[in-house]
């Protein structure tokens, strides 16, 4: 089971290239490097599981999130391309897509992103941010979030464990019931029209009805 990562929030022109690098070799070799280790054992023992979960992010870019979901769309890709010759050796690989969970990790987010130098952006794009997108992310995860416990092993979650001993494990598996129907629109609509103007006016013109429905 690989499940590191590393985030990144502030507008995509407020980054520096060399912060952008540091994520892949985390979020996507990181796992790759582990990912690649067992097959040969597994090859041998004509039977294994590998459970790489990329996030649901790895389904949907989020807004003002652009290079965390580049790195888990990679990993997205580069599950999708093993099973076709790990189930001719029993081996199963299963890509989990948790949504938010609620750790420090995204605890120290939101402080972070406030001391950050918004200089090389737009006083519009710096106002979205910090007034829509930070203030949002709190009551989003308070009432979206879930917790490690009940995701991941060992602490007995309801998703991994599950997922692992399963005989027949699903290649995909989201945690979070809702966001299915995130990715029921991108899915539905190939052009994805659909589900951009609906993400747009729910973030831009339904904001009062998105902070009430989080509460």
């Amino acid at each position: 089971v690989s499940n590191a990562g590393v985030g990144m929030a502030p507008p995509l022109e407020c980054q520096s290239l060399a912060a952008m690098q540091s994520l892949p070799p985390t979020n996507f070799f990181g796992l790759v490097r582990l990912v690649k280790e067992p097959p040969p054992d597994m090859k041998r023992r004509r039977g294994g599981h590998i459970v790489a979960p990329p996030s649901i992010m790895g389904l949907q870019g989020i807004v003002f999130n652009d290079i965390p979901p580049a790195s888990k769309f990679a990993v997205e890709g580069f599950c999708e391309s093993p099973p076709l010759q790990a189930l001719r050796f029993n081996v199963a690989i299963s890509p989990p897509q948790p949504g938010p969970v609620t750790t420090e990790f995204e605890a120290k987010s939101p402080p972070e992103a406030e001391r950050a130098d918004y200089s090389r952006t737009d006083p519009e794009t710096a106002d979205i941010f910090t007034n829509l997108y930070l203030r949002n992310s709190p009551p989003l995860f308070a009432s979206l979030g879930q917790t490690p416990e009940d995701i991941a092993p060992p602490t007995g979650g309801r998703h991994t464990p599950p997922l692992i001993e399963a005989a027949r494990p699903p290649f995909r598996h989201q945690t979070n019931v809702a966001y299915t129907p995130m990715a029921a629109l991108k899915h539905a609509d190939p052009p994805g029209a659909l589900m951009t103007d609906a993400f747009y006016k729910l973030v831009f013109k339904y904001d009062a009805v998105l902070r009430l429905s989080l509460r």
